[in-house]
């Protein structure tokens, strides 16, 4: 593991949540994506050398709104940027790591994914992140 990719924060609004962040960060989002897989669409925002992505539900039976639904709008993951996304999904499985899906999935950024079971990490959603190349 390299280090830490990004922080997802679950948002009811991107639109609103683009100009809370901007306000709040000093700069404007450098990029708004549609992720099909995950139902959502994303904003990112670069700040130094740490990113943050807001997350939309794009549909209202969506992972982000039922868990906007159960916790309200805050946190919902830590991305964890690696090398080779499926050695570490083997090293965690083999370590009694639960993970949420069993093949990388294409994810936002340019990126493959995989996410580690919150019941593993303290109540914490992990996601590993490969650039794809």
């Amino acid at each position: 593991m390299k280090k830490i990719e990004h922080i997802g924060i679950a948002v009811k609004s991107i639109e609103v949540a683009n100009e809370t962040y901007a306000k709040l960060l000093g700069v404007q989002h450098y990029k708004i994506e549609s992720v099909e897989s995950e139902k959502v669409n994303t904003s990112f925002f670069q700040v130094g050398p740490n990113k943050i992505e807001l997350l939309e539900s794009t549909d209202p039976d969506g992972v982000i709104a039922k868990f906007i639904e159960k916790k309200g709008e805050g946190l919902h993951h830590i991305a964890i940027a690696v090398d080779d996304v499926r050695a570490e999904m083997k090293r965690l499985h083999e370590a009694g790591f639960t993970l949420l899906n069993q093949e990388p999935k294409r994810g936002a950024d340019n990126k493959l994914i995989c996410f580690v079971h919150p019941k593993n990490s303290h109540g914490v959603l992990l996601e590993l992140c490969q650039e794809i190349k």
